[in-house]
């Protein structure tokens, strides 16, 4: 007992060190786009855990998930920028400066209003499963993304289609996260500051979804995942519980969605598209449902994947004349490694032990 606990905490010693060096043994290179690609890449694990309340604990599936995304991102839009003092001269008038909420108010109002949109969303589709739920959630999605767009008349609040810039910077403890810190020799670039902050959030929403999955609400979850019907024959109030998931999950995606705003600096509708509900969706499915590790894994490989593949995209067009995009063909060569993935490993990567082996365990 005494080794298994000691190899335990040699390996956590050695990831937290790994993972606190990544970003500087990156920006080393003299780049800073593989950090922003890390940065990016914890930004949708925040959302892959969220998703998993919804998708692995509770069993819905939800494809309009990137829509709480979008509410989180224009709520710090509009209280981080001088867009609504610009557009409404009542605002001018009280706010000369413009509206600059602290984000840490702004994440607890995203968190709130993100979970009530996802509990609305959730009250009419109480009775629905599989696909019917599916489309009526990516539905939901869509709607929310053509408001953005188009609330900029008569009303100018979302700018339409031009989206909102001049977003502010994270400030923690008075540092600006904006901004190059320097210490000593070495110079963190504000990609690697928001590194750190990600990580945070990151490791702070793996202990509640480990705590959620241990709680009497995570094993309720889980029993109308398994069966509905016999979950409320043993008393449970699925309809509330539910709800519940809904609202948790929606609360994840309402907190990335300021960090992203705050991160970009600029954001429009464009950046909240149905393709992106369904990669966050892909991630769940392909890293194992239901599995922490295994959600974090598929959301890291997926948000990683076609950088990577950008690489042999190039090649490739060149040996067609150009007659194939890169693009085009690193989107065929991500489909055709998940399509592989999955026919190998349909449970997905690293999924969920069985209940038999985790006992014996």
């Amino acid at each position: 007992m005494l080794n298994t606990k000691t190899g335990k905490l040699i390996t956590f010693l050695i990831a937290a060190a790994a993972l606190l060096l990544l970003p500087i043994v990156l920006q080393s290179t003299g780049s800073n786009s593989w950090v922003r690609i890390v940065d990016i890449a914890l930004l949708y694990v925040l959302l892959a855990l969220g998703l998993n309340i919804v998708v692995g604990y509770a069993g819905l599936l939800d494809l309009g998930y990137i829509a709480f995304f979008a509410v989180g991102a224009y709520i710090f839009a509009l209280l981080g920028s001088p867009h609504l003092a610009n557009t409404f001269p009542a605002i001018q008038a009280m706010f000369p400066e413009g509206l600059h909420y602290s984000i840490w108010w702004v994440m607890i109002l995203a968190a709130v209003v993100a979970g009530v949109v996802g509990m609305i969303l959730g009250a009419p589709t109480l009775k629905l499963r599989g696909d019917y739920l599916a489309i009526i959630t990516l539905g939901f999605g869509e709607i929310i993304r053509i408001f953005l767009l188009n609330m900029d008349r008569p009303l100018n609040i979302t700018n339409g289609p031009k989206g909102i810039s001049q977003i502010d910077t994270i400030s923690v403890f008075g540092l600006d996260l904006g901004k190059r810190l320097t210490i000593g020799d070495f110079t963190f670039q504000p990609v690697t500051l928001y590194y750190y902050l990600f990580l945070f959030f990151v490791v702070l929403s793996v202990i509640i979804s480990y705590r959620l999955q241990d709680s009497r609400i995570g094993r309720a979850w889980m029993a109308i995942r398994e069966d509905e019907i016999a979950a409320k024959a043993m008393g449970l109030n699925t309809r509330n519980l539910k709800l519940l998931a809904f609202g948790m999950g929606a609360s994840f995606g309402g907190i990335s969605g300021v960090l992203f705003a705050s991160f970009q600096r600029f954001v429009s509708p464009e950046s909240f598209s149905l393709m992106e509900s369904v990669m966050v969706v892909a991630m769940v499915v392909l890293g194992g449902i239901g599995h922490i590790p295994g959600v974090i894994l598929g959301a890291l490989l997926l948000a990683g994947l076609p950088e990577l593949l950008r690489h042999v995209a190039h090649p490739l067009t060149a040996m067609t004349d150009g007659r194939l995009a890169p693009e085009i063909l690193r989107q065929l060569l991500i489909a055709l490694a998940m399509v592989v993935i999955m026919l190998i490993r349909p449970k997905g990567l690293w999924p969920a032990p069985e209940h038999g082996k985790s006992l014996s365990k």
